[in-house]
C-alpha cells in the first residue's frame, strides 16, 4: 500500500511538472519547477548554489514556497540577511542528506544523517513524513541526486 502511494505520488509529481527533468542538477531542477523560488533564493543567499550544483549525489527535502510562507512573518526576510548566513546555512543543510535516497529506501523509523550534522527520522504510517512533515512529492530525479517535496521547513 505504501509503495503504491509513493509510486502514485511520484508519477503525479513528474507528470504534473514536466519542467522537472533528470538532465538538470538539483538547483536547476528546483528553478524549473517554479514552486521553490524561496528555497532557491535562500540557497543563493547561503552561498550553497555551487555545492548543490556539484557532483553529489545529494538527497534534498525541498520545502515549497508555501512552506516558507507558513513560517512566522519576517522569518524568511530575517534569515536572508547577510548577518544570519550561518543560521541559514544550518537550516538549509539540515534539508540535505549525502547520497541518493529514493522513496523505496524509506522505512518506518529510519534515520538519516544530514549534511548539517543532525538526523532526520522517517515515518510511513498515514503517509510518508520526515520529522513529522509530510513528503508530498517523491523521487524527482536530478543529475546529481534526488528531490523530495515537503510541506514545511525543517528546523534543526
Amino acid at each position: 500500500m505504501i509503495r503504491r502511494t509513493f509510486l502514485a505520488l511520484s508519477a503525479a509529481t513528474l507528470l504534473a511538472t514536466p519542467a522537472l527533468a533528470a538532465d538538470k542538477d538539483i538547483v536547476d531542477t528546483a528553478i524549473g519547477a517554479g514552486s521553490f523560488n524561496t528555497l532557491v533564493a535562500a540557497v543563493s543567499a547561503a552561498g550553497l548554489v555551487d555545492t548543490l550544483k556539484g557532483p553529489g549525489p545529494f538527497t534534498v527535502f525541498a520545502p515549497t514556497d508555501a512552506a516558507f510562507a507558513a513560517l512566522p512573518a519576517g522569518t524568511v526576510e530575517d534569515l536572508l540577511k547577510p548577518e544570519n548566513k550561518d543560521k541559514l546555512v544550518a537550516i538549509l543543510t539540515y534539508h540535505v542528506v549525502a547520497g541518493k535516497v529514493l522513496s523505496s529506501a524509506l522505512s518506518e523509523g529510519l534515520t538519516a544523517p544530514t549534511v548539517q550534522g543532525g538526523n532526520l527520522t522517517f515515518t510511513l504510517a498515514g503517509g510518508a513524513k520526515v520529522n513529522g512533515v509530510t513528503i508530498s512529492g517523491v523521487d524527482v530525479e536530478a543529475t546529481n541526486g534526488v528531490i523530495h517535496v515537503i510541506d514545511a521547513v525543517l528546523l534543526p
